[in-house]
Formats: structure tokens, sequence, C-alpha cells
């Protein structure tokens, strides 16, 4: 990402840093869970699964944490009792999703996910004051 769409990137994410959160913990993983489960083609219910499943599955899931915790800003103890996995857990999923961002059609297709969250995420709070 150049110039001005990076630019961009860190405007919306500053207006999101600048407010502490968002929305609360249950709608912010709504948002997400259904944003990501788009992006990545999976199916919400296996997204949202107690168990493992198949590696395309658990590194949606993956990013959905991610988001949860990036976007959203949620602690990593909070994405973790949302998603019923152990904060540690948590922080694996973020640290894998951040190593894969050195891809750089990878990091472009994150930024535009995490900048649709962060858009519909306002509209909802827009919608709701």
């Amino acid at each position: 990402m150049q110039g001005a769409g990076l630019q961009k990137l860190h405007k919306v994410r500053q207006c999101t840093l600048d407010e502490h959160r968002l929305l609360p913990s249950r709608r912010a993983r709504c948002v997400v869970e259904q944003a990501v489960a788009m992006a990545f083609q999976v199916p919400l219910r296996e997204l949202r699964a107690r168990t493992r499943r198949g590696a395309p599955i658990a590194f949606a899931r993956q990013v959905a944490m991610y988001l949860t915790h990036v976007a959203c800003g949620l602690t990593l103890t909070e994405v973790g009792i949302l998603f019923t996995r152990d904060r540690t857990t948590v922080a694996h999923a973020c640290g894998l999703v951040e190593d894969r961002r050195d891809d750089p059609i990878f990091d472009i297709f994150l930024d535009h996910l995490e900048i649709s969250i962060i858009r519909l995420a306002n509209a909802l709070i827009t919608l709701e004051s």
C-alpha cells in the first residue's frame, strides 16, 4: 500500500485508537466474524465451532481474533473470553497473523478487511445513537 492509501489507513486507525472501543465486545465479535466469514468464504458456523477444524477454518478464526483485538480494541483476555480460547491462544493467533503480514498481498487484504470492520462498527454506532 502506498501514498494516499497508506495515509487513509493510518487516519482510520487513529480514529479507532482515539475512541477506546468501538463496540461492545459481543457486537464486535459478531461484526468481525461476519466480515471474516465472507472474506475467507467459510461458513459462519464453522468459524464459531469450539473445535479447531481444518487449517483454512482455523486460520480464518485466528484472523478474526486478531481483528477483534486490533480493529475493535479489545484486550487479548477479552478476545479469549469471546472466542472461548485462552489468552495465550489469542496471542499466538495474533503473532501468526502478524507474521503473515510480511506478504504484501495478504497485508493489503487485511488492511481492507480492517477498514471495512471499522467503518461497519462506526455505522452501527451511528445508527444506535
